[in-house]
C-alpha cells in the first residue's frame, strides 16, 4: 500500500469550499490549482441550487512552507472566478457513519418546511444522523431522500411512517446498500391501482346490476362475506351478458395517471412487472399485452356459447392468493422476496403488500395505510418510483429515449 492510500485519520486536512455562481469550468479550474501542490484527494461534494454552486475539496496538507502558497493561490484563482474560497485545517476525513443505514424518501405535494423539519427531528429523536440530502423530483411531487445513520431501518420506519399521514407527506424508509438497484419484481392490484375503475363495475354497468353489485360489495365491506364469497355471488349477477361485453369494458378501462411512465420507466432500469387482481383475466391478460407486463394473474370468467355463465373458473385470487401470486412470480424471475415492491389499495392486498420487500398503500383505505411499509397519497403513480431512488430526471431520459427509438 502506497503512502497515498494509507488511513487518512490522523493526517492533517484541509478542507477547500468554493461558492458562487455556477458555471462550466469550476470543477476542473480548482483542481489544476491544487494540481501544482501535489495534495492527495480524500473527499469531494458539489451541489448546484438555483445556479450557485457549493464545491468542497477535503485534501491533504501539502508541506508547511507550502499551505500559504496554496492558500493565496485558492484565494486568487476564487476571486479571478468570481467565486469565494474558504480554506479550514482539520485532521483526518469524515467521521465514520454510525451503524445502521438507511435512505428515507419524503414525498409531499406541496413539501412545507414544517413538515420537513418534523421529519429531520423525528430522524433525531429515534437517533439517527442524516448523512445526506438529495432532491429526486420537483414534479408532480416535490421528493427528497435522506441518507441515515446511527439507527436501524425498522425502528427508524416505525417512528417516521407512522406519523406521515399527520405531517401531511408521505415517506418511506428502506435499509441502503447495493440491492435497492439491483433487479426487482414490482407486482401491482389492478382495481383502483394500475387503473382507476373496478372492473367487476364495468361489466355490471352492462348488465345493468351496478345496484345490487355495489350492495354485495358493501356487504363483504362490513366483514359479511369473505371475498369468494362476495365475488360468486358478484359474478352470478353478470349470467347471461353476451361475451361481445368483454371488448366494451377493455375499451372503458382508465389507466391511472402515471401508470405509462412507472412500467415503462421500471422496464428500462432492468424491473420486471406483474399484476395480480380479484378482478378478471379477460382485462389483465389485454393488459399485459398492452403495457408489456411480465406476469398478470386474476380470476377468470366463464363464457359458454358467447354467454357469460356467471361464474368464475380456476384458481380464486383472493387475498391470500394474491400474497401466493407474488412469491410464485418471485421465483420465476429470480428475484429474492425482499428485493420485491407490491402496490395496492385494498385489505385483500395486505398479504401481498407485508410480504413483499417493500408494500406501498397507493391511495388506500386507512387500515391498509397503518399496516403498509409505506404509503402514497398522491394520484400519481410513477411516484412509487421516488421511493426506489429513481430521479425525475431518469424518468424523463427513460421517455426522451422511448421518444427517439
Amino acid at each position: 500500500m502506497s503512502a497515498s492510500q494509507t488511513s487518512t485519520a490522523d493526517v492533517p486536512t484541509l478542507l477547500v469550499k468554493i461558492f458562487g455562481k455556477d458555471r462550466p469550468g469550476i470543477t476542473a479550474g480548482l483542481f489544476d490549482t491544487l494540481a501544482a501542490f501535489s495534495v492527495d484527494v480524500v473527499d469531494i461534494e458539489q451541489v448546484v441550487t438555483r445556479g450557485r454552486m457549493v464545491l468542497c475539496v477535503l485534501v491533504t496538507e501539502p508541506s508547511p512552507e507550502l499551505q500559504g502558497e496554496l492558500r493565496a493561490t485558492v484565494h486568487s484563482w476564487a476571486e479571478s472566478m468570481k467565486m469565494q474560497a474558504e480554506i479550514i485545517s482539520g485532521i483526518g476525513d469524515n467521521r465514520p457513519r454510525g451503524h445502521g443505514r438507511s435512505l428515507v424518501t419524503v414525498l409531499g405535494h406541496p413539501l412545507t418546511a414544517e413538515a420537513t423539519a418534523a421529519v429531520a427531528a423525528r430522524i433525531t429523536k429515534a437517533g439517527g444522523n442524516i448523512d445526506r440530502i438529495f432532491r429526486l423530483a420537483k414534479y408532480p411531487v416535490t421528493a427528497v431522500e435522506f441518507a441515515v445513520s446511527g439507527v436501524e431501518t425498522e425502528p427508524l420506519r416505525t417512528a417516521l411512517v407512522t406519523d406521515a399521514a399527520a405531517l401531511g407527506v408521505d415517506i418511506a424508509v428502506v435499509a441502503a446498500g447495493l440491492h435497492r438497484r439491483a433487479q426487482r419484481l414490482v407486482v401491482m392490484d389492478v382495481d383502483s391501482t394500475l387503473i382507476q375503475d373496478e372492473v367487476i363495475e364495468l361489466f355490471a354497468a352492462h348488465a345493468g346490476c351496478e345496484d345490487k353489485v355495489a350492495e354485495v360489495t358493501a356487504a363483504a365491506m362490513r366483514g359479511e362475506l369473505d371475498f369468494e364469497q362476495s365475488l360468486h355471488a358478484r359474478v352470478a349477477l353478470l349470467e347471461g351478458l353476451d361475451a361481445s361485453v368483454v371488448e366494451k369494458v377493455r375499451a372503458e378501462v382508465r389507466l391511472t395517471p402515471g401508470a405509462r411512465t412507472l412500467i415503462r420507466t421500471l422496464k428500462r432500469l432492468g424491473f420486471q412487472v406483474g399484476v395480480v387482481s380479484g378482478g378478471f383475466t379477460q382485462v389483465t391478460d389485454d393488459l399485459k399485452e398492452r403495457l408489456g407486463l411480465d406476469f398478470a394473474q386474476a380470476n377468470t370468467l366463464e363464457i359458454v356459447d358467447g354467454k357469460l355463465t356467471g361464474r368464475v373458473t380456476g384458481e380464486i385470487v383472493d387475498r391470500a392468493g394474491k400474497a401466493r401470486l407474488l412469491r410464485r412470480f418471485a421465483a420465476e424471475a429470480g428475484v429474492p422476496l425482499a428485493q420485491t415492491v407490491a402496490i395496492g389499495d385494498g385489505a385483500n392486498d395486505l398479504d401481498m403488500l407485508n410480504a413483499a420487500g417493500l408494500g406501498v398503500a397507493f391511495n388506500a383505505k386507512p387500515v391498509v395505510r397503518e399496516a403498509a411499509h409505506t404509503a402514497v397519497n398522491v394520484p400519481f403513480l410513477d411516484t412509487v418510483l421516488y421511493l426506489l431512488g429513481v430521479t425525475r430526471e431518469e424518468v424523463e431520459a427513460a421517455d426522451t429515449h422511448d421518444d427517439q427509438s
